[in-house]
C-alpha cells in the first residue's frame, strides 16, 4: 500500500522550522532550528556532528563505516560513538543489575568474578545498543525534518527510499549544513 502523503515532495522541499531559516545557516542557526524541530536537540546535534564527521570525505555516512579491519552499519558506529554519554546514565546501571540478576537466575554467570563482568558488560552493551539504534533512528529523523540530513536505504538488490529488506541506511548531509559545521573548508 501506498501513502502518498509520506512521500510528497512540498514537504520535503519546505523542512519544519523553514520560517527560522531565513538568515543563512551558520552553527547558531542550526541550533535553533534543532531547538525548534527536535525533542532533544543536544543529542540531535551531536548525531548531526557525527554524520558530518563520517561523511567528510563524500557527504554521506553508510551503509557501513570502515572502523580498522571491520565494516559497521552506520547506526551501530553512531550508537558506539555515543555510547560515553551514557556511561553514568543511573538507567544504564539499573541494566547492568537487571542483567546481572537475570544471568544469576538462569545461573549462567562463571564463579571468576572478573569474567562474570565481562560477560554482564557485554550484554549490557547488546542492550544499550539496541536501544542506542532506535535513538539513532529517532534522531536522524528529526534532522530529515529539519532540513539538515537526507536518508535513503541501500542494499540487497536496489537503493531504496524505503527500508527493510536487508538494506540499510545512509545519511547523506546537506551542503548547506556542512559549510555550516565546517566553514573553512
Amino acid at each position: 500500500m501506498f501513502q502518498p502523503d509520506l512521500f510528497s515532495l512540498e514537504e520535503r522541499a519546505r523542512p519544519v522550522g523553514a520560517e527560522v531559516q531565513e538568515r543563512p545557516l551558520d552553527l547558531p542557526a542550526i541550533l535553533e532550528r534543532l531547538t525548534v524541530v527536535c525533542e532533544r536537540p543536544r543529542y540531535s546535534f551531536m548525531v548531526l556532528n557525527l554524520i558530518a564527521q563520517a561523511s567528510a570525505q563524500t557527504g554521506s555516512a553508510g551503509p557501513y563505516i570502515r572502523e580498522g579491519s571491520r565494516r559497521i552499519p552506520v547506526r551501530d558506529w553512531l550508537c558506539d560513538a555515543l555510547v560515553p554519554v551514557a556511561q553514568r546514565d543511573p538507567r544504564r546501571r539499573a541494566i547492568a543489575d537487571k542483567v546481572r540478576q537475570e544471568l544469576e537466575a538462569k545461573r549462567a554467570l562463571p564463579l571468576d568474578p572478573e569474567a562474570a563482568e565481562q560477560i554482564v558488560d557485554a550484554q549490557v552493551r547488546k542492550r544499550v545498543r539496541q536501544s542506542g539504534r532506535t535513538n539513532v533512528s529517532r534522531a536522524v529523523s528529526e534532522l530529515v525534518r529539519a532540513g539538515l540530513v537526507r536518508r535513503h536505504y541501500q542494499g540487497y538488490r536496489i537503493d531504496h527510499h524505503n527500508r527493510g529488506a536487508q538494506r540499510q541506511a545512509v545519511y547523506t548531509i546537506t551542503d548547506e549544513a556542512r559549510r555550516a559545521l565546517h566553514p573553512g573548508r
